[in-house]
């Protein structure tokens, strides 16, 4: 589950954010080297600023992160070419005008032939079930659609590492189950995935629960959601 010397999946190392005179997060030394991990926790809590730094779109205040060996900090171009990041809302990651495009523009770094990144985009449009939309606006997609999208354009880089915020907190029950098994159909990337889905985070091999900007409990996923659950009945 865990190693002191890991170097391949995700280390916190008296990592801690503050904004102003707010502690976001606290001071946080962690080693998560399993394949799928969940981070669970009330709104507020400090998840989403976990998930932050894992993918290098914040930096620590105090302390140093390290995502597959890269620094998140001295290392963030190599970090951001491994990683890929899916968020709640799918219309903050759409910026292209069809779907084809949208899912081509994460490629836009990509120094392979176009045709070898036409016949990528190609072959995650059908993974994703979007072949049919391909030059259909990619505003005007239903939401379940767009989160679609927004998977699509993050898996046609291949990342090793898949960091998702709430991604299905606005899908229904038939989105977000298709959302889930993208998230977790074991084509080898690793998953760090916030989410309230506590269905979705047992599904994970180990979960870290969050309770106001600290960690209060890490280990496997079932047991931790099973702890972070009783507190409600505290």
């Amino acid at each position: 589950m865990t190693s002191a010397t890991a170097v391949s999946g995700i280390r916190f190392d008296g990592a801690a954010v503050r904004l102003g005179d707010a502690d976001v997060l606290a001071p946080i030394s962690l080693d998560l080297d399993a394949r799928t991990v969940a981070v669970v926790g009330d709104n507020g809590s400090g998840k989403s600023t976990v998930a932050r730094l894992v993918a290098g779109l914040i930096r620590p205040t105090a302390g140093t992160v390290r995502v597959l060996g890269c620094d998140t900090v001295r290392d963030a171009a190599a970090l951001r070419r491994r990683t890929a990041i899916v968020f709640s809302n799918p219309d903050a990651q759409i910026v292209m005008p069809t779907v084809a495009e949208d899912v081509a523009f994460s490629l836009r770094s990509d120094r392979s032939p176009r045709s070898e990144r036409a016949a990528r985009v190609e072959r995650a449009l059908q993974r994703f079930g979007l072949e049919g939309q391909r030059d259909h606006p990619a505003h005007e997609l239903s939401g379940g659609q767009k989160q679609l999208l927004a998977l699509c354009g993050a898996f046609v880089r291949d990342p090793e590492l898949v960091v998702a915020d709430e991604p299905t907190a606005f899908l229904d029950g038939r989105n977000a189950a298709r959302v889930a098994e993208h998230l977790f159909d074991g084509t080898g990337h690793r998953l760090l995935l916030v989410t309230h889905d506590l269905d979705l985070a047992r599904r994970c091999q180990v979960a870290v629960h969050i309770e106001a900007g600290r960690v209060v409990g890490t280990g496997p996923a079932a047991g931790v959601v099973a702890d972070y659950e009783s507190t409600w009945r505290r």
